[in-house]
């Protein structure tokens, strides 16, 4: 196994599970990829994921190992989930029950209940059909045309709204703008502009207001530490600090240019370890191009066309003071959201007005993140890829935006009340986490098929390699990245059978 992210650990536990005798490769220090933690003096930081959705999937993951989750996980539920600002002084909250929704959306934007209560049913529609075939199986092997269930999702399809836009559908069930921009901004969660991203991702509201969502006790970085605690527990070898510098592979039949291969197993600076099977956790570029050397594969280079995901500049600030009008989530929208995705996608640059994300951990599951008299800002500001900007102008100017709006909107003035702080932008997320371009969930959702043509968990041309993590499907975000976790290991068991396997 290549990388300890989550996709990987979710790997790991279900092959150890199964008999498979499983090594975590991971050239950083401990578990979790993106789902990292950092300290500054008193305070610290969740540095990427911060909302706990799905926890279905989670639950599934540790009874494959005959485990209970809430032995590992103190999940905490929340009542609200976020508190969304806009500049004319609008202030509504989202709350994990449909009925406060609805009274709350009509409290505050005048919307009727039935418009309300109409989207919900909507959003629960595409849920029930799409969920169970995406996040259960390979859109890319013919036996999921066999799968239970298929056929009545594919005869179904008309109804997912494919075809309009996440915007598009929102202007058509609400008449306030503020209210459609709210819902416009679940396209973030996979990093896509509303303007061009299907409406079938309009199946997130649903996981967070239908479904659920918590804090956890600790943060999220206590995610991944109990996710390799069972993993350890099941018998799987961690090797951090050993970067996999190539896959070493061999050729199958005839020498032909461009023939299959199978792999051997992965070399580091340490030697060279045999292995019939390696599930890269990399992201998909990364392993091609550094990994295998093999940049002309044809599921990679039409890979390497689509377009990347947003990225992100991420302030850390250890802020003194308790800041009551704020919540655990809080997001500030900027003035006019289809121009800042422009700035973002078509014109790769930093919006001038951008929506600013803050979480503050401390608030909630994990008050000593912060010391009693302080709050761990951890603020997201939506980016362009790299693209070789000046990110350290471009977070500058950023961060006095940040500032100003916090100030105009919230009442808040930081000057002096800032005692730690530290900046990622898009070049040094990649640094850090192995993200191409510093691209935060792979590849855009912003076109129709997009989410059919995420990388396959399955290598055809070399035998024996499989794909885990967010560039990958079925995508990125903690749920969907443990999801294909466990199609990974569907796959290694049904191609590479635990006993084929060398004892």
């Amino acid at each position: 196994m290549i990388g300890a992210g989550l996709g990987g650990l979710a790997t790991a536990i279900r092959l150890a599970a199964s008999g498979y005798d499983v090594t975590v490769f991971d050239s950083g220090p401990g578990p979790g990829g993106k789902a990292n933690s950092r300290r500054l003096g008193p305070y610290r930081f969740d540095t990427g994921p911060s909302l706990f959705t799905m926890k279905p999937v989670f639950e599934r993951l540790f009874a494959a190992a005959g485990r209970r989750l809430e032995d590992y996980l103190t999940l905490i539920p929340l009542d609200e989930i976020c508190r969304y600002f806009w500049s004319d002084g609008t202030r509504a909250r989202t709350f994990a029950n449909e009925e406060s929704i609805v009274e709350e959306f009509k409290r505050v934007f005048g919307e009727p209940p039935e418009h309300i209560d109409r989207y919900l049913r909507y959003s629960r529609r595409i849920h029930d059909i799409t969920a169970h075939l995406f996040l259960d199986h390979s859109l890319h092997e013919w036996s999921t045309v066999r799968a239970p269930g298929f056929l009545r999702s594919l005869f179904q399809v008309h109804r997912i709204d494919a075809f309009r836009t996440m915007a598009q559908a929102h202007r058509r069930f609400f008449r306030d703008p503020r209210l459609q921009q709210l819902f416009n901004r679940y396209a973030t969660y996979n990093g896509s502009d509303p303007h061009r991203a299907p409406a079938t991702f309009n199946i997130i509201p649903h996981v967070e207001y239908g479904i659920g969502a918590w804090a956890v006790e600790g943060g999220i970085r206590a995610v991944p530490l109990a996710m390799e605690r069972l993993a350890r527990e099941l018998g799987v070898t961690f090797r951090y600090g050993e970067r996999v510098d190539r896959i070493v592979t061999d050729r199958i039949g005839p020498a032909r240019p461009r023939g299959k291969r199978v792999v051997r197993g992965v070399r580091t600076d340490q030697g060279e370890f045999s292995a019939e099977i390696v599930v890269s956790n990399a992201d998909v570029t990364v392993t091609y191009r550094d990994l295998l050397e093999d940049e002309r594969e044809r599921a990679f280079r039409r890979y390497s066309r689509m377009e990347p995901s947003s990225s992100g500049i991420v302030f850390l600030w250890g802020v003194r003071g308790i800041h009551r009008e704020l919540g655990l989530h809080n997001i500030l929208f900027s003035q006019d959201y289809r121009e800042e995705f422009r700035d973002i996608f078509n014109r790769r640059r930093m919006p001038e007005d951008p929506t600013i994300y803050i979480n503050i951990t401390s608030r909630n599951g994990a008050p000593r993140d912060a010391p009693v008299d302080g709050e761990n800002w951890f603020v997201l500001v939506n980016a362009p890829c790299d693209s070789g900007q000046d990110w350290r102008n471009e977070a500058e100017r950023t961060r006095q935006a940040v500032i100003e709006r916090v100030q105009g909107e919230l009442g808040i003035d930081l000057s002096g009340r800032i005692r730690e702080e530290a900046c990622m932008t898009p070049d040094e997320i990649e640094a850090l986490t192995g993200a191409t371009r510093g691209s935060l969930y792979g590849i855009s959702s912003n076109s129709r098929s997009a989410a059919f043509r995420r990388h396959p968990n399955r290598s055809r041309r070399y035998r024996g390699l499989y794909f885990a993590g967010g560039s990958a499907h079925p995508g990125g975000g903690m749920p969907l990245v443990v999801s294909g976790g466990a199609i990974v290991a569907d796959l290694v068991s049904r191609y590479h059978p635990c006993t084929d396997l060398p004892e």
